[in-house]
């Protein structure tokens, strides 16, 4: 039977570069791991393994350094907008790029060894979200998706779960106070698209993003997980017009109340067994009336 190649595409995967900034005695870091796909007429290294066409995978990994060096590292997708650029604009067989940036956060600390205070150059690694950017490009429009993953929040009350659906095989019994946690996993499409238009100021709109994440978590009186989802992702769109979507994902973390009758204690919704596994998984597209939904259930395809 005759085969034809499909859709196909190569790079460097998780390039970790850190960049320091020097100001004087305060100095600032950006810490990303960089991951670039490149596509385009790449037929013939697969069916004959001519590599006339191929930039080597080792150019890109010295290109993300070089140009942490040349550009610096103003924000995650505007470092990605420069690589994505250069590798289809250089190169004639390359047409379409695709970058994935995951950050890590640093928070600048006190060194006070010696009596001496110098709070300029030592940090601590953040233990929060992980900052995620995901920038494509064909030479005429830009794809950029922001977002996080692992934003570990918790409301110890004002959630209930009740009036669910009940068969033979249901023994949960309906909550009128309970804990919600969840690890948001979080991915927003910006309207940007062209060099024509202005271009959104990606840490503003990423700070603005996390925090009406929050406040809505906070501020939803939840009667499932959905609903909060919802109230989430709503109030991204509401309170952000550089984003047409936003994509959630929210595992359950479950809290269960434990039993202490056996012991002669009361739980007036005090001890709780946490559950990592098995969870309820919620995820749904919220999105600007009138947009078109372009982010997939999972990473798309470059």
């Amino acid at each position: 039977m005759p085969t034809i190649l499909g859709q196909n595409q190569y790079g460097k995967a998780e390039n970790r570069v850190v960049r320091i900034t020097r100001d004087g005695a305060t100095h600032h870091i950006k810490d990303l791991n960089v991951s670039v796909a490149l596509s385009g007429d790449m037929d013939e290294v697969h069916y004959s393994g001519s590599n006339a066409h191929v930039l080597p995978t080792d150019t890109v990994k010295n290109t993300v350094f070089a140009f942490a060096k040349k550009y610096g590292i103003e924000s995650a997708e505007q470092f990605g907008i420069h690589l994505a650029r250069h590798f289809v604009t250089s190169q004639e067989p390359i047409h379409r790029a695709r970058v994935r940036i995951e950050e890590y956060s640093w928070e600048r600390t006190g060194n006070t060894a010696g009596g001496a205070a110098e709070p300029g150059h030592s940090f601590v690694r953040k233990g929060q979200e992980t900052r995620t950017s995901e920038i494509g490009y064909d030479g005429e429009r830009w794809r950029i998706v922001s977002g996080l993953t692992g934003l570990t929040v918790l409301n110890s009350t004002d959630s209930e779960f009740w009036g669910y659906v009940k068969d033979d095989y249901t023994t949960l019994e309906e909550a009128y106070d309970r804990i919600l946690a969840t690890d948001v996993s979080a991915r927003w499409r910006h309207h940007w698209t062209s060099d024509e238009t202005p271009m959104p100021d990606w840490e503003r709109s990423y700070e603005q993003a996390r925090e009406h994440l929050l406040q809505a978590f906070a501020g939803t009186y939840s009667l499932s997980l959905q609903q909060t989802l919802f109230q989430m992702g709503t109030r991204v769109i509401e309170h952000g017009d550089e984003i047409a979507e936003i994509r959630l994902s929210l595992p359950n973390n479950h809290h269960f109340l434990v039993d202490l009758t056996p012991f002669g204690l009361d739980n007036d919704h005090e001890v709780y067994a946490a559950a990592d596994r098995p969870y309820g998984l919620i995820e749904a597209t919220v999105l600007r009336d009138g947009a078109e939904s372009l982010i997939p259930a999972e990473p798309a395809e470059l």
